[in-house]
Formats: structure tokens, sequence, C-alpha cells
């Protein structure tokens, strides 16, 4: 019995070693084009392969759509772009079916929807119907249209990006949308030194032009399978837990996370696991992952509002919950 506990041990430890190598040819793909955003591009990954869908949030011209981008070509998997407008319609996000005139029936045409990479450029540039389109895909990585049920490929991840909801022309997304992002994260500016090297590495070419794919679809599966296997002690999903309630009970939010959130939070830790190099998961994944996963979730009740943008609020609120939770030994 020992020795088959043992060989279980090896071959996860390879397992996971040659998961670690994958990703870390990913990582070093997409960092060859985003500059100094290390921890971007780590999250960015971790939602990939926690089969989660990622909302970049920031000012323009930082980088947001070059992320998406950068990810997109170093997988070898399908993509397509959607650029969210205001006269955007669901059928231009999802398909519709055209009538021929030489077989006399309709036929079903996807629309840009049917990728496993999906850049979602501007989500909230549109209207609150045309962003409803993703709802289900998003959740149940299939589309529904005229009564018939449309699968989506495999692996399906929605990239999107939006600019702060402070700016003009903007709506903002409903709480049933952003609760379908697993993470969501900032870019921020680049460092002096970074942005000197965005000059000269864009000085006589785009670098997105030679970035190359370093990882499959089925890579990218085997990946996803690889992260459920990361072991989550009981004592981690209670502390898990209690940050939850916490945001459930706090007077200063009137929307706490959703159990959609939870599984988030434990997924993306699972993941954020593997790329550390480890088979299990330690306190210091959750509390990581607690602002990215959590803040785009919660709704800071109007009595405690203040200066501080909406998602500045949040996060402001999530640090005190995480200090008042006691931390497993």
């Amino acid at each position: 019995m020992r020795r088959l506990q043992a060989a279980d041990s090896n071959e996860t430890e390879t397992a996971t070693l040659g998961a670690v190598e994958k990703i870390e040819r990913l990582q070093s793909a997409v960092e060859s084009v985003i500059r100094g955003k290390t921890e971007a591009v780590r999250l960015a990954i971790v939602t990939l392969i926690a089969g989660g869908h990622l909302l970049v949030e920031d000012v323009p011209g930082v980088g947001k759509t070059t992320l998406a981008h950068a990810l997109a070509r170093a997988l070898d998997c399908s993509f397509q772009r959607i650029q969210f407008t205001s006269d955007l319609l669901p059928s231009d996000v999802i398909g519709l079916s055209v009538y021929n005139q030489h077989t006399t029936v309709f036929e079903w045409r996807p629309g840009p929807i049917f990728a496993n990479v999906v850049l979602a450029d501007e989500i909230n540039r549109t209207t609150p119907k045309t962003q409803s389109a993703l709802l289900e895909a998003m959740a149940e990585s299939h589309v529904t249209a005229e009564g018939t049920t449309h699968p989506l490929p495999e692996p399906f991840i929605v990239l999107a990006t939006q600019n702060p909801i402070e700016h003009h022309g903007t709506y903002p997304l409903p709480e049933s949308q952003l609760d379908r992002f697993m993470l969501r994260l900032r870019i921020g500016y680049p460092g002096a030194e970074d942005e000197k090297q965005i000059l000269r590495d864009r000085e006589r070419a785009e670098p997105l032009d030679a970035l190359r794919a370093v990882m499959s679809s089925e890579d990218v599966l085997e990946l996803q399978r690889a992260v459920s296997a990361v072991r989550v002690d009981d004592a981690l999903v209670d502390y898990l837990m209690r940050i939850v309630a916490a945001t459930r009970d706090s007077e200063m939010l009137d929307l706490g996370v959703s159990p959609r959130g939870t599984l988030a939070l434990f997924r993306a830790a699972q993941a954020l696991a593997l790329t550390e190099e480890r088979d299990y998961c330690v306190p210091d994944d959750i509390k990581r992952l607690v602002l990215p996963v959590f803040s785009h979730r919660i709704v800071v009740s109007s009595r405690f509002s203040s200066s501080l943008r909406r998602s500045e609020e949040a996060e402001a609120v999530l640090r005190e919950i995480m200090k008042a939770v006691s931390v497993p030994l």
C-alpha cells in the first residue's frame, strides 16, 4: 500500500511539473508583449486554466485589449473579437438563422461567440440587452436561439475589457453579468523602465505580430483537469467560507458574495497553486485572490459611500473583512 501511495505521489508530482512547464511557456510568451505586468498576466492564466472568464477594467490605453490579444495568440485556438458598440444587437453576438433560397430552408449562421477565445472589447459600451446575450454562454457554455441549443467549443473563455463606469458612454454591467466573470483585474500604468522597453519593442515592429502559439486547446483542457486535482484542505475551505459569510453579514454591503463567487475563488485558488508548482493550496492562495475574485461581486451600501471609485470602495471593505477573519495555521 505504501509503495502504491508513493507511486501515486510521484505521478502527481510529475504531472504538476509538466503542467508548470506549459504554464511558464505561456507566461513568457504573453510577457514578451505585456511588459512589467507579471501579476496581471499570471491572473489571466489562472482564469484560463480554472475554466473561468476574465474582466479587465482600466483606463484607456494601458493594454487591456493587448493583453487579451497576446493571450489569444499564444494559444493555438480559435479566436473572435467582438467590438461592443451602442448599436450592437444580440444576433450580432450569438448568430441567427438565414433563409436559403436554394434549399428553401433556414440555415443557422453562428455568430462570433462560437470560438475558444472571445474578446469582448469595451463590453460596457453596448446596451444591457446585448450584454445579456453573453449570460447563457458564460454560465453554461452553450447558447439557445430560436428554440435550439447550440454547444460552444471547448475550451471556452470570454476575455472582456471595459473602461471604468465613470467614463462617458458606458453602461454599467448588471450584477448577474459581473457574477459570471471569475476574476476582474486592473493593469495599471507601467513603470518608467517598462514603458521605455515598450517603446523600444515597438520601434520597428509590433511584438504581437511575432508572437506564436505555445499551447494547444488540448493542453488547456489538460491543465483544467489538472487544476481539479489540486488538493484544498478542509481548514482552507472553512477559511474561505468565513470570508464569504462576512461579506453577506457586513452592514457595509448591500450585496455579498454569491455561491458562484465562492466556487470561483475555490477553483481560482486551485489554479494559482498549480502555477506555483504545488498540488495543494495554502492560505496565501486565497488571500491573494480575494480582491480580484470578490470585488466586482459585492455592492457597497450607499450609507458608506465615499469619494473612492466603486471598485476601490469594494476593495477597501474586503481588506477590512480579511483583517477580521482569522487565517488557519
